[in-house]
């Protein structure tokens, strides 16, 4: 039932990368991008770096977070004719309908959408004020899960699983037993989200070991623990992803200038233990993509 750790050092390793959140902003970090230029110019520099796929929160040319048809597709629309990276649209919300997130899935037809597998208490501590940034409950019931899961298999939009807790990756298994999810299951383990599961290594190597067979999984992680973690998961025969949702800075006081600079970081880091990287007609033909 259970995979064992990839401990293949041959595996070609996909990079993802995170253009741009919808927490923060120009005055955190002056690189996120905003507009659909922006935007595309941020992906190219992350695919000429050695990421094969990017993921999107749309914003506004203002930067707010958007769920609008019009964003995500203006978006879409100007990384498609800036280079041929994959594109993965989020699926993550609070407060915005299944309807309203369907919406631009089925207008747009990203390759790829994540899939957030579980509800969970989602919490920012600052260890400086002793306090809580923000704290929410991030609601993702099962119902809902399996709605946007038939939609995607519907048209033809591979599923990221992302999982930021044993539990959700525990959810896979019925959906692969119902059909819904079907092999390689794309998997993010995302770690170090104050209510999901801690960023540890003994911890992602307990995440790994109760995915489903043949699991083509990566690791996702916050601030500068994302290099840690991104080290383990390398060594082991993970994906990664990198990007200015995740993490700033390419080291203590040292902030990216763009996605680029991370992904570049990625990349030389894979290769220094023997990882090649996976180009993008790799990645679609190993994860069976429909769409750009």
């Amino acid at each position: 039932m259970y995979a064992k750790p990839n401990q293949d050092p041959s595996r070609a390793a996909m990079i993802t990368c995170a253009l741009s959140g919808v927490v923060a902003n120009r005055a955190q970090c002056p690189a996120i991008p905003y507009t659909p230029e922006e935007y595309a110019a941020e992906a190219r520099r992350a695919y000429e770096a050695g990421a094969a796929a990017v993921h999107i929160h749309a914003r506004t040319p203002t930067g707010e977070p958007s769920f609008e048809v019009e964003d995500y597709r203006a978006i879409r629309d100007a990384i498609v004719a800036e280079c041929p990276v994959i594109i993965n649209f989020s699926t993550g919300a609070v407060g915005v309908s299944v309807e309203k997130r369907l919406a631009y899935l089925d207008a747009v037809r990203p390759a790829v959408a994540a899939l957030n597998m579980g509800s969970m208490n989602y919490a920012k501590w600052s260890e400086k004020r002793r306090d809580f940034v923000f704290d929410f409950v991030f609601q993702n019931p099962i119902a809902e899960i399996r709605a946007l899961l038939a939609a995607m298999n519907e048209w033809q939009i591979r599923p990221e699983c992302e999982c930021f807790d044993t539990g959700h990756v525990g959810t896979l298994y019925p959906l692969v037993e119902m059909g819904m999810l079907r092999a390689p299951v794309q998997v993010s383990l995302i770690m170090g989200v104050v209510g999901g599961i801690p960023g540890t290594v003994e911890n992602l190597m307990h995440q790994v070991g109760q995915l489903p067979t043949g699991s083509d999984w990566e690791v996702i992680s916050l601030s500068l623990d994302q290099w840690r973690l991104l080290a383990a998961a390398a060594a082991i025969g993970g994906n990664v992803r990198v990007g200015l949702e995740d993490n700033f800075y390419l080291s203590p006081g040292q902030m990216a200038r763009s996605n680029g600079e991370l992904v570049e970081k990625a990349a030389r880091m894979l290769r220094d233990i023997g990882r090649p990287i996976a180009g993008v007609a790799e990645c679609r033909a190993r994860l069976g993509l429909a769409y750009p």
